[in-house]
């Protein structure tokens, strides 16, 4: 009897209208299965795939079906030879490398490149040394109180509508707990439950060949790759966090750095930094509407140039470039065109060899709590030595194998999860976004994820992170959990991420208390929120 699931059918997958032969870039948590808000023409933008030869033009869906792309998190490796030394270009497309960063730089004087530029340190966040821990311990442990404080108040103290119903209600962690009934349902089946005497003991640390096998086919049919991903190029760990710091420990000598937009998921600097010593630079991304960018927080190529110039003035080698589609804590999609400019500027063509993407099941399933991510490269060094590090970052045998299941039940994600689950998350997303607009909170209009990205500056009495940090603990002291933006290294203080995919009653007490908390604090007069006059425009229609 052979090891795994049996062979599953496969649908014939054929070239849907309005995609080039392009292919579709492979993706991590909340994109095909996450939400797609009313107004927005495309559910989820794609870019190339790893060993497919780009388009001269891409493709798009231009209606909201239910076809489409996860969400995923990718690294791109600057070409070293081009971006050592050359003068750093801001280059609109099509122009010469060499040539755009100061002809773009002269004709923008109002814009100062500092502003762009930022690099994180860790260690320098940190002084307290532990006699019981060597230093680097000591910043471990020190990352972990200063990033685990209000998850563990909300541990130690969490909402329960009938145990304890004053309890915290987290609209802080990203997490989707609107399906729970349905993956209990699911995983629950007959068929979920099998043992064989292979799944207890030591696998091919690259996962079980079978898992692959369905890996490789289930990412093939959901982001419609013009050809078929390859099993030898999936790499299964447990969690996109051990991925990024299997990745930044083998593609970075320490003290290297990655080059990445805030704000961002600021679990990530730990991701990179608590084993790899790998550092973070920051694309300063800020609220302003100007010429050049027509909406709040958005990126260009021309802020991620003007940041690796910054690093390379300090003498920081920064080996490569992380995007994360749908974003997080903005929400905001890449275009497909956006996407081309990014890894044009990274290398000027997508080089599969330096392209590695990563995909978990925590957003797109919201099974958060199974441990479960793939990386997809085609270089085969990177994939083997990933792999060696498995054996501290793998996957049990059992869940290798119920994961097996879930993947290829096509009907299920097809049938009843994901109509439901977007259902839900639409329901979720319209009553917190109508309630913000009650309370006249600006809010950063998006098209994706599970949370929302709020300006609450006006609630500032300085423009400070100490005075943002105060907020936060106010909220926190009224029994609602928030993410405020100094986690994710955002430049301006007052913005927060709220998160709004969770049961119905537990977000309108959580509202109430935000309602609560913002009924008591005096507003200071500030320049209108850039996000206001776009809600406007929504609600003229």
């Amino acid at each position: 009897m052979g090891v795994g699931p049996p062979p599953a059918r496969r649908r014939p997958h054929t070239q849907r209208a309005g995609w080039q032969e392009a292919g579709v870039l492979l993706p991590r948590g909340a994109g095909r299965f996450g939400p797609s808000w009313p107004g927005s023409p495309s559910p989820f933008p794609a870019a190339p795939l790893p060993g497919s030869t780009p388009a001269p033009s891409w493709g798009r869906h231009n209606t909201l079906e239910w076809d489409p792309h996860l969400s995923w998190e990718m690294f791109s490796i600057l070409k070293q030879e081009d971006r050592q030394l050359a003068p750093s270009p801001a280059l609109p497309l099509g122009t010469d490398h060499g040539e755009g960063l100061g002809r773009e730089s002269s004709e923008k004087r109002d814009e100062e490149p500092a502003d762009f530029y930022g690099l994180g340190d860790p260690a320098a966040k940190f002084s307290q040394i532990s006699p019981y821990l060597s230093s680097r311990g000591s910043i471990i442990k020190c990352f972990r109180d200063a990033a685990e404080e209000g998850y563990k108040a909300y541990h130690l103290d969490e909402y329960d509508e009938d145990k304890n119903p004053n309890g915290i209600i987290n609209l802080g962690t990203s997490e989707n707990k609107l399906c729970f009934d349905l993956l209990s349902s699911r995983l629950n089946q007959r068929d979920m439950q099998h043992i064989e005497p292979p799944m207890l003991q030591y696998p091919d640390w690259k996962g079980h060949r079978w898992l692959r096998d369905e890996v490789a086919g289930f990412l093939t049919y959901y982001c419609k790759a013009p050809v078929p991903l390859k099993p030898e190029n999936v790499v299964v760990v447990n969690g996109c966090a051990s991925l990024f710091s299997a990745l930044a420990t083998v593609l970075c000598n320490p003290g290297e750095a990655f080059l990445i937009s805030s704000p961002y998921y600021g679990a990530i600097t730990q991701h990179v930094y608590l084993y790899g010593n790998v550092r973070l630079v920051y694309a300063h991304l800020d609220s302003r509407v100007t010429e050049m960018d027509g909406r709040p927080f958005q990126l260009t190529v021309r802020k991620l140039e003007i940041a690796l110039q910054g690093a390379k003035s300090e003498g920081i080698n920064v080996r490569g470039l992380i995007l994360i589609n749908p974003h997080n804590p903005l929400g905001d999609i890449y275009s497909q065109e956006q996407l081309q400019e990014y890894l044009d500027f990274a290398k000027r063509l997508p080089d599969p060899q330096k392209t590695h993407v990563i995909w978990g099941t925590s957003k797109d399933f919201g099974i958060s709590g199974v441990r479960f991510a793939t990386l997809y490269t085609e270089n085969q060094d990177i994939a083997n030595a990933v792999a060696s590090l498995g054996c501290l970052h793998g996957v049990c045998g059992t869940t290798q194998y119920q994961m097996a299941q879930l993947l290829r039940d096509r009907d299920w994600i097809n049938q009843v999860y994901l109509s439901e689950n977007h259902s839900r998350l639409r329901a979720a997303h319209a009553y917190v976004t109508e309630e913000l607009e009650t309370l006249g909170v600006p809010f950063l209009r998006t098209k994706a994820g599970f949370f929302v990205w709020i300006d609450l500056r006006k609630y500032l009495h300085t423009d400070t992170f100490e005075e943002e940090f105060s907020l936060w603990r106010r909220f926190l002291d009224h029994k609602v959990l928030l993410s405020c933006g100094k986690a994710f290294e955002c430049k301006e203080p007052g913005w927060f991420r709220l998160v709004f995919s969770d049961k119905i009653h537990r977000l309108r007490l959580g509202m109430q208390r935000i309602r609560e908390v913002l009924g008591k604090e005096p507003q200071v007069a500030k320049t209108p929120s850039p996000c206001q006059p776009l809600e406007k425009s929504i609600q003229s229609r």
